[in-house]
């Protein structure tokens, strides 16, 4: 089995990446900081275009690829921080849940059911909403139509200016959905997870640029011992991610693989593959977080300004890492399985 990316792969993320370059570009939409939809239709469309929701429906409803394809696409939207209900619509699509869901013709959003507050993201624009059980665990419910916005109240100051966010008494019980194994909710957390590679991944090269152009008595910052070392530790947290999410995923369309592996370790399948998704979840929101804070600090007081897009990969990473199980929940379950 190989588990690396291949020429393939790598073409795959350079044309999506050329394409939000071209048609979404941070400064469209950063454009809609604050409001109630995060990402106008015709942004929207460009994802649907390309196939970004439909990439792993057999053709010629889609482009017939596995989630080792669909892993590298959202790491690019991650990079690039395009906002939106993208893993919900994905799943929906893929399961066959939400009609229109593939062709952009319907949003759905996730939730994760647990103690606390009833928070769901991007509200507004959603027409469907999947419910898992806290930290994205076993029995997902269907919304579908989501939940009314306007019966809702809205914060004012959600942590991610390009994730609003409604807050709700109740949800409605909504249909099960036929999830064997939870590989919806274990696709889910791929697809977060590859997010937020994508987001360590940006952090890196916005701080390696930076410390090139930046100057200090006559040398560029990233001439200095301690720069280089904060650099070089944000590069082995992305690729120790950016490792284990793509071996998750490569785990995802081998279930003969994971079969025969789960047998050699003495485990169901279903609780092999949970593992390697946990375990690359919890990399992958420790890289995103623990990138983003040293970007930061290696743009020094330019780091905190809002004209610098580093605190969007932070709050964006923030709100991620509790989707799908917190890095709490993802450590405790590897403390368990050992």
């Amino acid at each position: 089995m190989d588990f690396r990316v291949g020429d393939d792969q790598r073409a795959l993320a350079e044309g999506i990446r050329a394409m939000v370059a071209g048609r979404l570009p941070l400064e469209r939409l950063r454009a809609r900081e604050g409001d109630d939809r995060a990402i106008g239709d015709d942004d929207w469309a460009a994802l649907t275009e390309t196939g970004v929701f439909a990439l792993t429906l057999p053709e010629p409803a889609g482009t017939g690829l596995g989630m080792a394809d669909a892993v590298v696409v959202f790491e690019e939207l991650g990079r690039a921080l395009v906002p939106g209900p993208l893993v919900g619509t994905f799943l929906a699509a893929s399961a066959g849940l939400v009609h229109g869901a593939a062709e952009g013709g319907a949003k759905v959003g996730v939730h994760d059911a647990g103690a606390g507050p009833i928070l769901v993201e991007h509200l507004a624009s959603l027409d469907g909403l999947l419910v898992f059980g806290s930290g994205g665990g076993r029995g997902a419910r269907l919304l579908a139509p989501a939940p009314d916005s306007a019966g809702a109240e809205r914060l004012l100051a959600p942590l991610d200016p390009l994730t609003p966010m409604w807050r709700l008494e109740a949800l409605p019980d909504g249909e099960p959905v036929a999830d064997p194994e939870d590989r919806l909710a274990r696709h889910g957390a791929l697809l977060t997870a590859a997010l937020q590679v994508g987001h360590a991944t940006e952090a890196l090269d916005l701080a390696v640029a930076y410390a090139k152009e930046r100057h200090q008595f006559g040398k560029p910052i990233g001439s200095f011992q301690a720069v280089k070392h904060m650099c070089a530790d944000m590069l082995v947290r992305a690729e120790v991610a950016r490792a284990g999410v793509h071996a998750a995923a490569c785990l995802a369309d081998a279930p003969d693989v994971v079969a025969s592996e789960a047998q050699g370790a003495g485990c169901a399948p279903g609780e092999f593959f949970e593992r390697a998704v946990r375990g690359a979840k919890l990399l992958a929101d420790e890289a995103a977080l623990g990138n983003a804070r040293g970007a930061i600090q290696v743009h020094g007081g330019m780091g905190f300004t809002w004209e610098v897009p580093l605190h969007l990969h932070l709050k964006r990473a923030r709100v991620l890492s509790t989707t799908f199980g917190t890095p709490a929940d993802q450590a405790a379950a590897m403390a368990a399985y050992a």
